[in-house]
C-alpha cells in the first residue's frame, strides 16, 4: 500500500509545525524545507485548518501552526482525514462496477489488510514523531 501524496506531505506539514511550536509557519518556508510544490502545500494547509490540526492565518503577516498538542494528533486519525482509503474499485461508498462484488472474499481480505495498516497508525501520535527532536531540527539545515 501507499499512501498518496497528499496524505504524506500532510503529515510530513503537522511534523515540522511540531517542531517550531513557537512561532507561525509559511507555506514557503515548509516547500522549502521539504523540496515540495508550494501550490500543493496551500492545498494541504487549508484542508489541515478545516480538518482542524492547524490554526491558519491568512494576509501577509499569515501562515500556520498547529493548533493541537502534538499528543492529541493521531497519526491514524490524520492518514483517515487525508487518504483515500477505498484500495478497490468495490470497497467504495458506491460498490463499484465489479460482477462479483456480492460474492466475493477478495473484498474482504483487503479491506482487513487496510485496517491492519491503520491500526499501526493508530498507535502513535505526532509527539511519538517528535521524539528525535534534535536530528529532526538538523535534517533541515
Amino acid at each position: 500500500m501507499e499512501l498518496s501524496r497528499f496524505t504524506d506531505y500532510s503529515l510530513r506539514t503537522l511534523l515540522y509545525a511540531g517542531l517550531h511550536p513557537d512561532r507561525i509557519l509559511t507555506v514557503p518556508e515548509v516547500a522549502v524545507a521539504y523540496g515540495i510544490s508550494e501550490n500543493h502545500l496551500v492545498k494541504i494547509t487549508h484542508k489541515l485548518g478545516k480538518l482542524g490540526y492547524l490554526e491558519t492565518r491568512r494576509g501577509r503577516a499569515g501562515g500556520f501552526r498547529l493548533s493541537r498538542e502534538p499528543s492529541s494528533i493521531n497519526l491514524g486519525e490524520v492518514v483517515r482525514a487525508t487518504e483515500s482509503l477505498a484500495l478497490v474499485e468495490c470497497l467504495g461508498s458506491d460498490g463499484g462496477r465489479c460482477p462479483i462484488v456480492r460474492a466475493c472474499a477478495l473484498k474482504r481480505v483487503i479491506a482487513e489488510a487496510r485496517d491492519a495498516f491503520l491500526e499501526t497508525f493508530d498507535r502513535y501520535t505526532l509527539q511519538d514523531m517528535l521524539r528525535p527532536r534534535e536530528a529532526l531540527l538538523k535534517s533541515f539545515v
